[in-house]
């Protein structure tokens, strides 16, 4: 599984997702298994102009599949 996060709406130039988790499972036909990823401040941060290490608020899309073409998306939105 792949965890990708991407800010809507950033002061600087961010990629359109970035990968922040990888779990490799491995699963028999009909079985199921849950994966669950922490989503810290570590997570959300970048380097902003002033190359300060911070997490602006905002909305972002919380990302996961089994590949970076087959994910789901949910919405975070920081205060």
């Amino acid at each position: 599984m792949q965890l990708y996060i991407r800010d809507q709406f950033s002061s600087v130039t961010r990629p359109v997702k970035e990968l922040k988790g990888f779990e490799r499972i491995s699963l028999n036909s009909g079985q199921t298994k849950t994966v669950k990823f922490e989503i810290d401040q570590s997570k959300l941060a970048f380097w902003d102009i002033n190359m300060n290490n911070l997490v602006e608020p905002g909305k972002f899309d919380i990302l996961v599949g089994k590949s970076s073409q087959d994910l789901q998306k949910v919405e975070l939105t920081v205060e």
